[in-house]
Formats: structure tokens, C-alpha cells, sequence
């Protein structure tokens, strides 16, 4: 699904009342405050859909497949997204039913 298509998801579950170039301004809104306050390390919760989350990661050896090298990853932070229980039952449901 592309950010399109979710525009034109939330335009006709809103109806006649509202412009698709609307909804693309309060889809757009929406994600820039997600990635906003992500920026910032706020935590994100909404109710019955996940929590978005702002993690560390430590930093690392690795090694550099062709080389063989050690090398190493630094410290950094990473979102993450933490289904809620109802989204997670719903999407379980619906892959039973698609099968």
C-alpha cells in the first residue's frame, strides 16, 4: 500500500465532505508528527493499532563478509513498532482466511 492509496482509503471512508488533496494534507500531517516526535525519542501509542518506540542499539563487532575483517558498528537508535493485541489478532484472522 502506498501513501496514495491511503489517501484514497481514508477519503471514502470520510465521504463527500472531504477533497482527496485534504486527506493528503492530514495524511501527511499525521506521518510527519509520527516521524517528528520519533525524532525527538517521544514514544508513540495508539490505541488498538501499536506503539512506536525509539530504541538503542550498542554498538557491535561485525565482520565484512567479503574481507573477513572485523569491523565495527556504532551505537544507534532505531525505531521500532509494537503491534497492539487487537491488531495482531486481526491480521492472525484475516491470514486464515486468505489461505
Amino acid at each position: 500500500m502506498t501513501k496514495a492509496d491511503l489517501v484514497e482509503q481514508v477519503a471514502s471512508a470520510i465521504g463527500p465532505g472531504i477533497t482527496k488533496k485534504d486527506c493528503a494534507l492530514v495524511v501527511d500531517g499525521l506521518l510527519n508528527a509520527v516521524k517528528n516526535a520519533l525524532s525527538d525519542h517521544h514514544n508513540i501509542e495508539i490505541r488498538g493499532f501499536g506503539t512506536f518506540k525509539v530504541r538503542r542499539r550498542k554498538s557491535r563487532m561485525a565482520r565484512n563478509p567479503r574481507t573477513g575483517d572485523a569491523v565495527e558498528v556504532p551505537a544507534r537508535a532505531v525505531p521500532i513498532f509494537k503491534p497492539s493485541k487487537d491488531l495482531r489478532v486481526q491480521v492472525s484472522d484475516r491470514k486464515k482466511v486468505r489461505v
